[in-house]
């Protein structure tokens, strides 16, 4: 569940670098230790020794990543290796449960979300940048003025993968999206409620209808939250999910 992203693309692409959008760092005989080296770096698996191992090679091949993410007890020593070359960080995110679902939601689902049509990103765009703006606290557009990103939420898309609830007038009010897919766990990313239609209950009610979507996909729900969200967690408590395991976040 904690390496759903990394699976996702082996699964997709193989252990080819270039189709696979980053490379699998190995540590040990017998591959005790694991890494994903791309647009994240994100430890897999491994003691002291291989997070040594990882972080020598990583300040070999200088900072690249936009973050380091995965599981606590690897990401936070492997920042403490690594902090004195690449350090400053813009903000270290030390405590995200990793929250899980192996079944249906315990609430309905809001019958109005539904999978977003190619035809509709114009409208779905926005709402993905303020939900990404929020939560990283970057704009997704700087750089490339937005192509990338645009090319991303375009992706999610034509693989039925970004869900929306529109209002009346064609605004979002919901979003969500399923970020990564492995043969047994989809992980839910990039939640997010319109700010004037927070309250009503649309973000428990609509992240239960991506995990319904899920289920009938025979996929265990996944996803992780920042701590201090004592609002989500309390969504996600409801809508049935159990924490795990802890991740952490540094962002650069």
């Amino acid at each position: 569940m904690a390496s759903c992203m990394v699976a996702a693309r082996v699964e997709a692409a193989g252990l080819d670098p270039w189709r696979l959008g980053g490379e699998i760092w190995a540590s040990g005989s017998r591959l005790e230790g694991l890494c994903f080296s791309g647009a994240n770096l994100v430890p897999l698996r491994g003691q002291r020794g291989a997070i040594r191992a990882f972080a020598d090679r990583a300040r070999r091949h200088g900072r690249s990543c936009s973050s380091l993410v995965g599981r606590a007890e690897l990401v936070l020593p492997l920042w403490e290796e690594l902090a004195p070359s690449w350090a400053p960080a813009r903000e270290v995110r030390a405590d995200q449960p990793l929250m899980v679902l192996t079944g249906p939601p315990r609430i309905a689902p809001d019958p109005q979300v539904r999978p977003v049509r190619p035809e509709e990103i114009d409208r779905y765009l926005p709402a993905a940048i303020a939900m990404f703006t929020e939560e990283v606290g970057v704009d997704p557009r700087a750089g490339d003025g937005g192509a990338g990103y645009r090319a991303r939420v375009a992706e999610l898309i034509s693989a039925g993968r970004a869900f929306a609830r529109f209002d009346e007038n064609g605004e979002v009010v919901f979003k969500a999206e399923i970020g990564a897919m492995s043969a047994r766990v989809g992980q839910i990313q990039g939640v997010w409620v319109h700010p004037a239609r927070r309250g009503e209950g649309l973000g428990t009610l609509g992240t239960a209808a991506v995990v319904e979507r899920l289920t009938a996909l025979g996929r265990i729900s996944s996803l992780y939250v920042n701590g201090f969200n004592a609002p989500a967690r309390r969504t996600y408590d409801r809508i049935g999910f159990q924490q795990v395991a802890s991740f952490a976040t540094v962002l650069f």
